[in-house]
């Protein structure tokens, strides 16, 4: 019966000539019945479909529902080629690509319409799935939480929220932590369990709660740890800045990935421990230093930028020509460009770390994060073999999150982040032309079309709305945050594979360092 509809579907000749509803529906058809019949020219034939049905005038809600099937054939087409699980290790899988692009134009879509909650969910669910596979654990849990907010008794975001957790403990170099995510997972499996799930679903959720269990004390597990009693700061005005940190989950420690808990309201992520040679100074962590500062300097202007009350002193008695299009001026606005800047900027700082620390002897002026991972730093010199299956689930993610920056060079302007090629434009106007921020009372730069209105339009100008552009600015400061989380716990992971692969012979002795005063940063 399966295999007479599913020959009817793919005998179909033009899908354009149906109503988009009807077209969409019968590319979900195709999707399904080609999974359950593991058959790959069916889910290509529903790719085709979907490229063709682009063209059409869509609504929100039908674009998100089309990049949901055919996120779900590209998922369905990687299960297929890769079903005997050996190249699990493998970093570079177009498939993943081609999947987490349209799961996020779905989900970018589905934010200007209402939509299904549980679709969302899935949608939510899957974008969580993919990060969590390639690397990127600190977004798939942001993902997880989004559907849990939606439908907080939603099992498959609760088993698959607690599997990510637990390998997530597994990175991390402090053995508190590792057992408070384990805690969390446990919670969340318990709960997953309870709830209707496919079998398969439902095996490796109980089995990653028996391996829970058998690690940890039942009474640890019984027993909740206090996250909330804490200190926020010394005054009210710290106070709201912890908090705000908090809520946008931007410190450096990984406990902000398990919520908005007053225990993670402070930046206790470092550089780990790392071997060097007896000749060698300790500039590993004078660099992370250097990242982190840099990090947290750039997160309170942003703070301060978006929170600002009023006109700052400096401000007054500097003229200023009023252009009639509502433009923002004023201190505030420079703090939250400059956090843009400063964000941005770490990324290829944190290709200056990796190239040092892997030894790839990329010259100073040409390591940037985009390309540090391909032979000559060019993507069609491959990526390089000591990278194709390297296991090391933080620092594939880091590779990943590469992916979502844009670069304006042959062969590295695709992104798997939609909005990658606005934030590159953003950055490169703010460094070398002219990013104009406007009011919420500006008319748009498409308001004026006659020839008096063109005449007052700032032409040099790349134009954005200052609330769009503060937005685009946190997002950019979470994936900072993301990239130097990856970074430390990636260089851990490497530190605990070099130390297998040691000569048992060789002697390493310890350094200790101290640590910085508060008291004396200026």
């Amino acid at each position: 019966m399966h295999e007479k509809t599913y020959n009817e579907l793919l005998a179909a000749s033009d899908i354009l000539q149906l109503e988009p509803d009807d077209a969409i529906s019968r590319i979900g058809d195709l999707v399904d019945l080609s999974t359950d019949l593991g058959r790959e020219d069916g889910l290509h034939r529903a790719i085709d479909w979907c490229e063709q049905l682009k063209t059409s005038a869509l609504s929100p809600g039908q674009q998100a529902t089309l990049c949901y099937f055919e996120g779900n054939a590209w998922s369905a087409i990687r299960q297929l080629r890769h079903k005997d699980g050996g190249d699990v290790w493998e970093w570079e899988q177009i498939e993943f690509e081609k999947e987490i692009i349209c799961l996020r134009l779905a989900a970018k879509a589905v934010g200007v319409v209402d939509f299904p909650p549980e679709r969302l969910c899935q949608i939510y669910t899957n974008l969580g799935n993919c990060f969590s596979h390639i690397g990127r654990f600190v977004e798939a849990l942001w993902y997880y939480d989004k559907a849990l907010g939606i439908v907080p008794d939603f099992g498959m975001a609760q088993g698959n929220k607690a599997i990510t957790l637990s390998d997530y403990a597994r990175t991390l170099y402090d053995n508190g932590h590792t057992s408070i995510f384990l805690r969390e997972a446990h919670s969340l499996l318990k709960s997953a369990v309870e709830h209707p799930l496919e079998p398969d679903a439902r095996e490796a959720f109980t089995r990653g709660k028996n391996r829970i269990e058998s690690f940890l004390r039942p009474d640890f597990l019984s027993t909740p740890t206090d996250l909330d009693n804490f200190p926020m700061g010394k005054n009210e005005e710290e106070k709201a800045y912890r908090a705000w940190c908090l809520r946008e989950r931007l410190f450096l420690n990984p406990l902000n990935d398990l919520g908005n808990y007053p225990i993670a309201n402070r930046d206790i992520l470092t550089a780990p421990s790392i071997v060097v040679g007896l000749n060698e100074g300790p500039y590993y962590p004078a660099l992370f230093n250097a990242l982190k500062q840099e990090y947290v300097s750039a997160r309170f202007l942003l703070y301060a930028g978006i929170e600002a009350a009023g006109p700052h002193f400096s401000d007054r008695d500097v003229l200023l020509y009023n252009t009639l299009d509502y433009p923002a001026y004023g201190l505030a606005t420079e703090q939250v460009k400059i956090a843009f800047r400063m964000a941005y900027s770490i990324f290829d700082k944190v290709a200056f770390f990796l190239n040092h620390y892997l030894g790839l002897q990329i010259p100073e002026r040409q390591i940037y994060l985009k390309t540090i991972w391909f032979n000559n730093g060019k993507k069609n010199g491959d990526l390089l073999s000591r990278f194709k299956s390297k296991e090391n689930w933080p620092m594939r993610g880091l590779y990943w999150l590469s992916k979502d920056l844009f670069c304006d060079d042959e062969g590295f302007r695709e992104a798997i982040e939609p909005d990658a090629r606005a934030l590159n434009e953003y950055r490169n106007h703010l460094e070398h032309k002219y990013l104009k921020l406007h009011m919420d009372e500006w008319a748009g730069p498409l308001a004026f079309q006659d020839t008096v209105g063109k005449a007052m339009t700032d032409s040099l100008a790349f134009s954005v709305y200052r609330r769009d552009f503060e937005m685009s600015a946190i997002s950019i400061m979470r994936l900072a945050r993301a990239a130097l989380i990856y970074l430390s716990l990636g260089v851990h992971t490497e530190e605990h594979h070099r130390a297998k692969g040691r000569d048992f012979n060789n002697m390493v002795m310890p350094m200790r360092l101290d640590t910085w005063d508060d008291d004396w940063k200026r």
